[in-house]
């Protein structure tokens, strides 16, 4: 098990969370494109995912700070695991939207975010929901915009998984 014992050691070091926060910062900067420069209007469900993959990449910075410190990696993957477990759930639900239409299933319109941190009014360029929850605007590859979330979230909690599984084995 000798490349667990690699991932241990790849994990102390601040590439791997520099990775993880690149990973973050591609895909938010793939959101912004389709909603600024293919004009595809964001749903909730897309403003609740894209804070999703935010609270990942809050994850990375806390990582970056000092990963061989045992306290700091264990919050940052906790941290990256409890908002990608909340990513798959969002993109699952919203997948159910798109898939299951339903009148008495439906998202939000207006975001509800907590009176401390209204999102969608200090950014609405990035925040603001214009778009409807059940239609589906992008394909790639035959999955939707939300379907391919649940792949990314999914990977992200794989991932994760054997991160967390060589925490217990030694490190090279």
């Amino acid at each position: 098990m000798s490349w667990l014992s690699t991932i241990h050691s790849f994990s102390k070091k601040r590439l791997s969370w520099m990775l993880l926060l690149l990973f973050v910062v591609f895909f938010e900067l793939c959101a912004l494109y389709f909603q600024h420069v293919l004009m595809l209007a964001p749903c909730v469900m897309c403003v609740y995912e894209r804070v999703a993959m935010m609270g990942v990449g809050a994850a990375a910075m806390v990582g970056l700070i000092q990963p061989k410190n045992h306290l700091i990696r264990w919050l940052s993957l906790a941290g990256w695991g409890y908002t990608s477990f909340r990513g798959l759930q969002l993109a699952i639900e919203h997948v159910g939207y798109q898939f299951n239409p339903s009148p008495f299933a439906t998202c939000d319109i207006f975001p509800q975010f907590p009176s401390w941190a209204p999102l969608n009014q200090l950014a609405p360029w990035m925040f603001e929901p214009t778009g409807d929850c059940s239609k589906i605007v992008w394909q790639f590859l035959n999955l939707s915009m939300p379907q391919w979330l649940v792949v990314i979230f999914s990977a992200n909690l794989v991932v994760l998984s054997l991160v967390i599984i060589a925490q217990f084995f030694k490190s090279k």
